[in-house]
């Protein structure tokens, strides 16, 4: 059989770029196609010199060209795109900035680009995972909860809005930094899920000294710069308290929903309810409490209390939401979030595992209330 160009590319189409999962032939990756009898040689132009997922494409490639009756071996020539492609990239996969900003109100990056969360029409659920006070494990319970949602077979991504305390790469284990392709971010994936976090363009040990219109638009920023390809669940993990970032995020996602988590300790549970307080008063409805360091369960099989018993369900009960899970101290839950081998990664069958698997599944069950109808039009 007598292999073409055409059919070379029609075996290509269904290839994706594993940062964009689009397909390279539309992305106008697939530079040239040579055949000389069962060889063919493609000319693929990455979107950056350096692109860290190079390895991965040759795979791809290579897998769907030898698929081909008549090809014997497929070799890949490596190119850069021009500047002129990756705006063409960009546009294609994140819209045009200038269009935006002509048909929406400016609201976002100094481009004017809309959120792409509150759009008409973008089903995306937003999570915003909140605490009265630190150390509670609010991180920990917002890495694992994203592998959980990712396992269940959702599209996942995360924020790390604690830009104080930022910590979810670490705890995701992600070993690369986001990659840039004319000025949009692309967000790294580990176990399913796509991160962004100030942890990536600060050093760990260098504090961020920013006052409050700052952190305003490095948020609009991770928001609207970010090629986010409109994810089943975006969670964010917010740091603690009621200060500027909540408020900003509650104004940025007005159909977010808040999860507050809390230890079952009483004086926890009291500082925990004055977060899920200021969502009310903004207009953010709280959908449930996660229970957190709930007991720890010794080599005897005992369960012991550690941090006492009953928060959760009060504060649930107070705010008349759910009590979702109660989620177990266990050590290899506290080794995999140092690290960077989360336990919903490394385990699924582990104690605290399960009550991840647990919380999935009662958010999937639970729609939000809040929804964009683009059906419904006012005339």
């Amino acid at each position: 059989m007598t292999v073409t160009e055409a059919a070379v590319i029609e075996a290509l189409r269904p290839v994706e770029d594993p940062e964009l999962h689009r397909s390279i032939v539309d992305l106008g990756m697939v530079r040239s196609v040579t055949i000389d009898g069962g060889h063919v040689e493609v000319g693929i132009d990455l979107t950056i010199a350096g692109c860290p997922l190079r390895s991965e494409i040759t795979t791809r490639v290579t897998d769907a060209g030898t698929a081909l009756d008549g090809v014997s071996v497929v070799t890949l020539d490596f190119g850069v795109m021009t500047d002129e492609q990756r705006a063409k990239v960009r546009e294609l996969v994140h819209g045009d900035p200038s269009a935006s900003a002509g048909s929406q109100a400016a609201h976002g990056h100094a481009e004017g680009r809309a959120i792409p969360f509150n759009e008409p029409g973008n089903r995306t659920r937003v999570m915003l995972i909140a605490s009265g006070k630190g150390g509670v494990g609010k991180s920990s319970v917002t890495a694992n909860l994203a592998i959980a949602l990712a396992d269940a077979g959702n599209s996942v991504a995360v924020i790390d809005a604690d830009v104080w305390g930022f910590s979810i790469p670490r705890m995701l284990g992600v070993s690369q930094p986001p990659t840039v392709i004319d000025d949009m971010i692309i967000p790294p994936e580990t176990h399913g899920v796509r991160c962004v976090s100030m942890g990536f363009f600060a050093q760990e040990d260098q504090p961020v000294i920013w006052r409050g219109p700052m952190l305003h638009k490095a948020l609009e920023q991770f928001l609207t710069d970010v090629f986010w390809n409109n994810p089943d669940f975006l969670l964010i993990d917010l740091p603690p308290g009621t200060g500027d970032i909540s408020l900003s995020l509650a104004q940025f996602l007005p159909r977010a929903e808040a999860f507050i988590v809390t230890t079952p300790n009483p004086a926890a549970q009291k500082v925990a309810q004055r977060s899920a307080f200021m969502f009310k008063q903004v207009n953010i409805e709280v959908k449930g409490v996660i229970e957190n360091m709930s007991w720890f369960t010794g080599d005897d099989g005992k369960i012991y209390p550690l941090f006492g018993a009953g928060g959760g369900q009060d504060l649930a009960d107070q705010l008349e939401v759910d009590l979702i899970a109660q989620v177990p101290m266990t050590i290899p839950m506290r080794e995999g979030s140092d690290q960077g081998r989360p336990i919903m990664a490394e385990d699924p069958t582990n104690e605290a595992s399960l009550a991840f698997v647990k919380m999935a599944e009662w958010v999937t069950a639970h729609a939000p209330s809040k929804r964009s109808h683009p059906e419904l039009k006012i005339i």
